[in-house]
């Protein structure tokens, strides 16, 4: 078994790329997204030394490996023997071969960049993620991934999606692009989809965060819409290197990076058993608010944002502006207050209410025929009858009064 060819003394062809760049680029091909044993020892000796040290710890050679470990970084409370034995064995099948600079070159000439904790680029959302956050992110398109996601909201749904989710994903996604939000997804089809193209068609930033490599856009079919992101500025984003194939346990965990990387997270769409779900799973998870909109109850595309709702897992959003509110600055993002139209009896008392409901519209009656209707003393409705009055509800003929019925304008 050999070992790896990029370390801090040999670069593996990386020539002029800075050894924590090189290191970060191994262990994203040598680990699976997710790690988080890999994320602690990474935080305990740097990436650099981290791999220098998972190179020495060969299954033969973990015990003495374990106690140069141990010597330099005392016990790791959140990684025990056995977990950390059993990470060094399933990592071991992946020197072979291991080559960060070719990757590193791979991505530059796609155009892209890495980023990692130590570039001023780095989205410190993903520290939110602990240990289990990505060591690093391969990027095509704008690098600025901290600034973009400062203020993003993550919008995800079914990728079967009904005409109407993939409406309100276009309209939600637009409307919060104008108000200056990023908007984070996942690049399918469906829901993904129609969340890039609305904050395209209106100038807005998006981010597709991808299972596999960058270089393999997925879907196919959604190649030419990745190529919009890239082109308008936007990013394509994956934490696995050139040429890593999606799989369904990369897509779980892609759903994390997603989350962590919105200030809240919305799904449009969802099924009852939904990916969409896990999203939000990873958002509660991490303090991030969680919106779903609410569909036909008849639809089962929307049993899953149903269930959300039901199960008070989730803020009901039905447009930008509250989305806007969820994920915004307190105080700043606020939708604005809705009114309908206002009913006449706005505003007024139990005893006002009483009297204006037993005056007569035609004929005029006294106020003690008034009272005996209402079920209050004469002084309760002679006191009510003026405000009236004023409101131009009722109206004065002699002795007696009237209602007059008139319809309040719209607040």
């Amino acid at each position: 078994m050999t070992g790896p060819r990029a370390t801090h003394e040999s670069p593996g062809g990386a020539d002029g790329v800075d050894p924590e760049t090189v290191a970060r680029a191994a262990w994203s091909r040598l680990v699976e997204p997710g790690d988080d044993v890999a994320g602690a020892l990474i935080a305990a000796l740097g990436a650099v030394d981290a791999l220098d040290w998972a190179r020495s710890a060969t299954p033969d050679s973990f015990r003495s490996a374990l106690d140069v470990l141990l010597e330099r970084t005392g016990p790791l409370a959140e990684v025990g023997r056995r977990r950390l034995a059993a990470a060094v064995a399933r990592w071991a099948p992946r020197w072979e071969g291991l080559d960060p600079g070719r990757e590193l070159r791979a991505l530059a000439r796609l155009g892209g960049v890495l980023v990692h904790p130590g570039t001023p680029t780095w989205p410190t959302a993903l520290d939110d993620l602990g240990p289990a956050a990505p060591p690093c992110l391969w990027v095509r398109g704008g690098a600025d991934l901290d600034l973009a996601l400062r203020r993003s909201v993550a919008l995800v749904g079914a990728r079967a999606a009904t005409g109407y989710g993939e409406h309100v994903a276009a309209d939600l996604a637009a409307g919060l692009a104008e108000r200056g939000f990023a908007i984070v997804s996942g690049g399918a089809f469906g829901i993904d989809a129609a969340a890039h193209r609305g904050a395209l068609a209106v100038g807005g930033r998006t981010i597709v965060v991808l299972a596999g490599g960058v270089d393999r856009p997925y879907p196919a079919g959604n190649a030419a819409l990745l190529a919009r992101v890239v082109e308008s500025g936007g990013s394509v984003v994956s934490e696995v290197p050139p040429g890593c194939v999606p799989s369904k346990s990369r897509f779980l965990q892609r759903n994390r990076l997603i989350a962590a990387g919105g200030q809240a997270t919305v799904v449009v769409e969802a099924a009852w058993r939904s990916g969409a779900l896990n999203t939000a799973g990873h958002a509660a998870a991490l303090l991030r608010p969680v919106g779903a909109v609410p569909g036909p109850v008849t639809s089962m595309s929307s049993a899953g944002c149903h269930r959300l709702l039901r199960d008070g897992a989730a803020v009901c959003v039905t447009d930008a502006a509250e989305v806007a509110e969820l994920a915004g600055v307190a105080g700043t993002d606020l939708a604005p207050e809705r009114f309908g139209v206002s009913a006449e009896v706005d505003g007024l008392d139990e005893s006002a209410r009483k009297v204006l409901d037993a005056l007569p519209v035609v004929r005029p009656a006294s106020p003690e025929s008034i009272a005996r209707a209402a079920g209050l003393s004469v002084a309760a409705v002679l006191a009510a009858l003026g405000p009236l009055e004023l409101e131009g509800l009722a109206e004065r003929e002699g002795p007696c009064w009237r209602r007059l019925r008139r319809s309040r304008p719209v607040a």
